[in-house]
């Protein structure tokens, strides 16, 4: 991916960042619901969006699963979405085994209607945006001790390292996804969340699977 071509992703774009940050998160408040009976005992897996389950652009794609329009300070933009790999597959696995959460550092303007033509089988429990994020040195961070959940059974799903700084024991590294339809990442990630979905303890857990 070229620097210019990166210029061009939602994660990177200048249009969504220069868009003043906002806490809006009420202190000693949880950012999810309580646990539904559906999901008691479940670990709960937050999921990124970008780069992680798709790659967007303002840039037209030809082979694009979705072309979604997005106002940005009063003008349409069309952000044309693909599909990971192998991302229907394991979203429904997903919602088998865990309570899903889908968090990410981008505007609800844009990741709420992708997530509605992504999550057609209602995965995801619960959504959260950029103003759930912790802005921590130039970074959107996915603080997971503010979700409401045990630590213990939480696990966070994400490309980028930066977001989850604040917990890094809880996390499933995965790497960057732009257009490589060959990539089989996720559908390799499907065992690992099947052993982890077993588990009282993601730390130990986690920590085997790290473990030379």
């Amino acid at each position: 991916l070229t620097h210019k071509e990166e210029a061009n992703t939602i994660a990177k774009s200048d249009l969504l960042q220069c868009l003043q940050y906002q806490f809006y998160q009420i202190p000693g408040t949880c950012l999810l619901p309580e646990v539904t009976e559906q999901d008691q005992g479940r670990i709960c897996v937050v999921i990124d969006l970008d780069e992680t389950l798709v790659h967007s652009s303002f840039k037209p794609i030809n082979n694009a699963d979705f072309i979604v329009p997005v106002e940005i300070e009063g003008t349409t933009h069309q952000v044309y979405v693909l599909k990971r790999p192998y991302v229907d597959e394991f979203l429904r696995r997903m919602g088998e085994l865990f309570e899903c959460v889908l968090f990410t550092a981008s505007l609800a303007k844009y990741a709420d209607p992708v997530t509605d033509l992504l999550d057609r089988c209602g995965v995801f429990r619960a959504r959260l945006f950029r103003e759930a994020c912790v802005f921590h040195q130039g970074c959107y961070v996915k603080d997971l001790s503010r979700l409401g959940r045990d630590l213990r059974k939480t696990v966070i799903l994400d490309n980028s390292p930066a977001s989850y700084i604040f917990h890094p024991e809880n996390a499933v590294p995965v790497q960057s996804w732009f257009d490589d339809m060959a990539d089989t990442e996720l559908l390799n990630l499907i065992p690992v969340f099947e052993e982890l979905s077993g588990t009282d303890d993601v730390y130990t857990s986690l920590g085997q699977l790290r473990a030379p």
